[in-house]
This record gives C-alpha cells, structure tokens and sequence, in this order.
C-alpha cells in the first residue's frame, strides 16, 4: 500500500519538470481553514496579524473578502503576558449547536508560551466575541498553536486539537458541550513526521489525521496523514499527501472540506510561488484548492499541483 503511494509520488515530483496545466491560487494568505455554509464556500487564513478576516465564494472561484471576524485588540487578555509585540494566526471555524465559533493562536511564539483563545460567532462572518480567557496556554516544551476543533458525527464529541513546531507535540482536549471550556485532556500518541497544523475530518468510517511536517518557510514543508478507527488513534501512517513540486514549494497547513453540493472532498492549503531554492523564503504566500480523490481502500492518493 505504501509501496504503491511511494511510486504514485515519485511520479508526481518527476512531473514538476515538464510543462503542465497548473492548479491556480485563490488568493493571498496562509492557514487557511475552509468550511461550506448558506450556500457558500468560506476560508479563513491567517492576516496581516492584527486582525482575523472572512473570505467565501459561491463558485471557488471569485472570492468576496466578508470583513474582519475579530481584532486583537478586543482580545483583552492578549496582553497579559507582557510581550512587547502580538499577533493573531492560524484561526478554525467550527459549527456547533447553531452558532459559529472561531479558535485562534496569539503570539509570540516561542518568546513567551504562546496561547490559543475562542470566540463565538453568530453567523459565518460574525461578527465574533472572544471568550475573555485564553482557552489553553502553552509551557514546558509545548506550543499551544494551530487549533483545530472536531465534532465528531459518530459520537458527537467536539474534540480540540493543537500544538506542534520546534516541540512538535500535539495534544487532543475534549470541549465542553459551550465550545468554549475544556474538560479534559486525551491522551494520544505522537503521529509519525508531526510537526504542526494538524487537521481532523471522517469519511466512511476512517479518522484521518492530516498534518504538516518540515520547516513552514522551506522547500521540505509537506502535508502527511495517518488514519485510524477513532479520531483519538491509534494512528497507522500512511505517508506524504503533498509536498514540492516545480515552482510551487513548501506546501501545507491545510483544512478539508466536503462539498455538499457535490459530495466531492477538497484540500485548501497554501505555498510559497516562483521562489528559488530551497528556502528559506519570504513575502506573501497563497492559498490554493484541490479536489481530493480516495482509492478504493480508503487511502488519499498524492495532490497534484499542476495539474
């Protein structure tokens, strides 16, 4: 099975090489989170840092930026750290009992333990209010960065997963039924080539974990998955889903998203465009989208970005 997902992507890389039909971005931006509601396809990337914004489109085509979802300066506890600078990242938006509610990363990173907070919502453009307490802070090795809340459809369970970069540990908390309190802390074991921006979704009876691996501003940031009986493990690897070729480099931090229209399974991720080398890079990078095909046995074939 690996075997095979090896030589598909073998082939895959060879292919960056040669002149192809690429698949274009969408827009400008990084950490995209995606979602389809009212008839629309909405993703949320990180901004310029002060701020949280709404993107959505009706054909995947034609974007519409929505307005800001939230600032940091009505994040009241933002400041508490007492770090000279901070920035808004990495944000998730999460549909639960008929409200909107956003999960975010606050930095620095690394200068003090950086934190992740939640805002409820009360529509896909929010506007969104933030709980008013850090919803998890960071320490002793571990980053709590990258959120990403599942509801699991088998159990019902809304599940928080977070963490990853220089520790590259994630961990998985249980929410409470308000969204915005944890209840308790899961143990899990660490997912092979974890590094950070992890995701969660289901199909057919299988768990697919998703993460990135490598460092996010070279050529060696990849997308990889493992797959399991419950959204908790244990996790069987199943390889690389997306990484370098031709003049796109780095992709990752990715979301999947079905459509509901069309039942078909899309990656949103971004990437670094036209640099050369292998990093590290600068500047803005963008955000693409990719139909996702399973095979038979439920396994995620390689994304192609150029074709």
């Amino acid at each position: 099975m690996i075997r095979r997902r090896l030589a598909l992507l073998a082939a895959l890389l060879l292919a960056g090489s040669v002149h192809a039909t690429d698949t274009p971005s969408v827009m400008r931006g990084a950490d995209p989170d995606a979602i389809f509601a009212d008839g629309r396809m909405w993703i949320y990337p990180t901004g310029p840092g002060d701020r949280l914004e709404a993107w959505s489109s009706q054909d995947r085509t034609q974007w519409h930026d929505r307005g800001t979802l939230l600032r940091l300066k009505d994040i009241r506890w933002a400041d508490a750290d007492h770090a000279r600078r901070h920035y808004l990242w990495a944000p998730t938006m999460v549909a639960a009992g008929g409200r909107y509610y956003l999960y975010y990363s606050v930095g620095p990173q690394g200068i003090t333990p950086s934190r992740l907070g939640v805002a409820s919502c009360a529509a896909p453009a929010g506007p969104c209010r933030d709980s008013g307490k850090p919803l998890l802070t960071g320490g002793r090795g571990y980053e709590a960065i990258d959120p990403m809340v599942f509801v699991d459809p088998r159990s019902g369970r809304r599940l928080l997963y977070a963490g990853g970069s220089a520790g590259a540990r994630l961990r998985v908390f249980e929410l409470a039924a308000d969204m915005l309190t944890i209840t308790r802390e899961i143990p899990i074991e660490q997912p092979p080539s974890f590094t950070e921006g992890v995701f969660m979704h289901e199909r057919h009876g299988i768990y697919y974990l998703s993460y990135s691996h490598g460092h996010w501003n070279r050529s060696d940031y990849s997308v990889h998955y493992a797959t399991a009986p419950s959204p908790t493990g244990p996790w069987t690897y199943r390889g690389m889903l997306l990484s370098t070729q031709g003049r796109y480099k780095g992709p990752g931090h990715h979301a999947f998203v079905r459509d509901p229209a069309t039942g078909e399974w899309l990656i949103v991720y971004h990437r670094w465009e036209n640099k050369a080398g292998d990093g590290p890079y600068g500047d803005d990078r963008s955000i693409a989208i990719q139909r996702i095909t399973y095979a038979a046995d439920g396994d995620i074939l390689p994304v192609d970005m150029l074709h």
